[in-house]
Formats: structure tokens, sequence, C-alpha cells
């Protein structure tokens, strides 16, 4: 399954190629609360289609309106970028759906070749990073390498936007818990790939959209040369391909590298890398194991949602203290319970 940025883009070129006008619009700038955050994309074709999102709704139904009423030049005007602002009074911030009295700044393109929209796309599709300059007067577009998570800013002259690689999963072993994950993390626009080199395990594991290795885990991890938009965790239980796989994780740019575990088994593990791997402590510093966030989970669904929401707030940034590691969780209902146990004694 695609990121929406990417399906945005693909989207767009598709009509484009296709002959319909196009008008792409990005969120340039918000004030107060917002439901689309800066960078976000939208595309409207000639004939009020649309994909992606840049509010609740009622933004988009009134630039669909003024599309389908007046064509493409309702937007564009001058055939050049337009820059619109929504919620500027209460009443406006109200009919349009953004809370407590939240602005909205957009800028309209129509697209042209000179957009390189093409080039966009495949550079995302390559997971290469890049930078988008818009040129507000031309609509002329310049493409530089750049940072994916950099924050969109406008002027009087440009809109920078920055774009990229779409968030990747790896997942070592085949498994039930693996289905869950895996299905999870593609219904957040994660790439998705799964590695375990045994037959047994592979034979009846499959999924639409995820793809499958046979490949031993570490080199399989070798051969993709993680990124800092992607992600692997451990999921088999078994040294022989945990481990492998988790020390070129940890040695590469991954945003996130867990393994599946009990908190002893986590420590030995930890261990082992050290002792056995030379794996250096600031490296198992970035080890999450147990893998996940402390929901009380019990079921392999429920594991799956606490390991992907750990794996979420990572990517987003969210500090350590904001959320609770399974060890530091199961390690605080360890302590609650010896403390609140009945006594064995007589009263």
């Amino acid at each position: 399954m695609e990121d929406l940025d990417t399906l945005v883009l693909r989207t767009a070129v598709s009509w484009q190629a296709a002959g319909l006008p196009v008008v792409l619009v990005t969120v340039a700038r918000t004030w107060g609360s917002s439901p689309r955050p800066p960078g976000s994309l939208m595309a409207i074709n000639g004939r009020g289609e649309t994909v992606g999102s840049v509010s609740g709704g009622c933004i988009e139904d009134d630039l669909i309106h003024g599309i389908r009423e007046g064509g493409v030049q309702a937007a564009c005007a001058t055939s050049t970028p337009a820059v619109l602002r929504y919620g500027i009074s209460a009443d406006e911030a109200h009919r349009f759906g953004l809370p407590c009295g939240g602005t909205v700044e957009l800028v309209l393109e129509p697209v042209a070749p000179h957009s390189r929209l093409d080039e966009l796309l495949l550079a995302c599709q390559q997971r290469r990073s890049t930078e988008r300059v818009l040129d507000l007067a031309t609509g002329h577009v310049d493409l530089r390498p750049g940072q994916r998570d950099g924050v969109p800013h406008v002027d009087e002259h440009q809109l920078v936007t920055y774009l990229g690689p779409q968030a990747r999963l790896i997942v070592i072993g085949a498994g039930d818990l693996s289905r869950y994950l895996c299905e999870m993390a593609l219904s957040v626009g994660f790439e998705v790939i799964v590695c375990d080199p045994r037959e047994e395990q592979r034979a009846s594991w499959g999924m639409p959209g995820v793809a499958v290795s046979h490949e031993m885990p570490d080199d399989l991890v070798q051969r993709l040369r993680p990124d800092a938009r992607t992600a692997v965790v451990a999921l088999t239980h078994d040294p022989k391909l945990d481990d492998l796989a988790l020390i070129d994780a940890l040695q590469s740019d991954a945003f996130y590298v867990g393994a599946i575990g009990s908190r002893r088994n986590s420590q030995h593990r930890r261990e082992r890398l050290r002792t056995h791997f030379d794996i250096p402590e600031d490296a198992l510093q970035r080890l999450h194991g147990p893998a996940g966030l402390y929901i009380g989970s019990k079921t392999p669904a429920e594991i799956a949602l606490s390991i992907l929401a750990e794996i979420v707030a990572v990517k987003n940034g969210v500090g350590v203290g904001a959320t609770v590691p399974v060890e530091a969780g199961k390690s605080q209902l360890s302590t609650r319970s010896s403390v609140t146990a009945p006594s064995c004694g007589v009263a």
C-alpha cells in the first residue's frame, strides 16, 4: 500500500498524462488547530475528482465546487500558483470545520511539465529525499536533495516542501504476530517486507501488498541498507535469525530496531550482542526490546498493536518520557503486584 503523498503524486501524474487539467494543493501554513499539517497534499482534476486531503472535508468541498463551476481557472486564474487562506474569521473557521478558530493557508498550483511531479514521484519511489522549491510567480519548480521531514515554509516568493521515501517496515519472521503487524502497518502507510528463510513458516504465509523474502535476515538487511525511514523488528524468537539481523540493523540508519521477547531474554540478547559480536553500547541503546509500548497486551493482535504504536511514536519523534515501553510497564506492574499482594499470614 502506498503512503498518501505517493498516491497523490502518482494520481496527479496519471491525470496529467491523460490530458486532464490538474491542480496540486499544498498546506503551506496553519495557525491554531488544523486537521492537516503543513506539507499535506491534495490533487483535484478538472472533473472535480480528488485524491488526498487538506482539511476535514469542507475546504475540499469548496475547492471542488469552484472547479466544477468555473474549471481549473477558478482556482488559478493566471495559470500560476495561487495562495488561499481559510478560517480568518471565527464564522469562516466554523463554516470550514476548522476547530478553535484555526486558519490554514493553501498553495494551489496548476500542474504542468515544469511542475516536475513525475521526477518527484520517481525520487520517492527510489527512496531519495527531495526538497521541492516552487516559484510562486512562475510556477517553475527546482528539485534538490533534502531531508524527508523538513518543515515546509512559504514566503511571498516561494513554497519549499520536503518529500521522500515511504516509511518501510522490515519484519523478521513469518507467523501469526507478523501477520497482524503487517496488516496494521499497511493500513498506516508503511511499505512492508517480511523475511523468513524457513520454508515451513513461509508455506502458508502471504498477504497482498507485502513482499516476502526467503533470504537469511542479515543478508536482506545488508542488501536493503535500511535508511532513516526504515524500521526493523525481529519476531522469530530464534537467535540464529534475529541476532544476525539485529547486528546489521543496529549499525544502519534505521530509525527503529526492535525484537520481541521477555525482559529476561531481552537482557540475554543484549549481553550476547555485546560479548560475542562487539556491538558498542551506543548501538545497543537503540535496541527496543521487548519491542512495543506497554498496553497490557495478551493476544498476537494486541502485541502487534503495541509494537506498531512504538514504531509510529519513534517515527513521529515522540519523546521517550511520553511513552511507556513494555519493559518499564511490566516492571511497574510487578512492583505494584508485590506491594498489593495479600499476606499469607493470619490477620
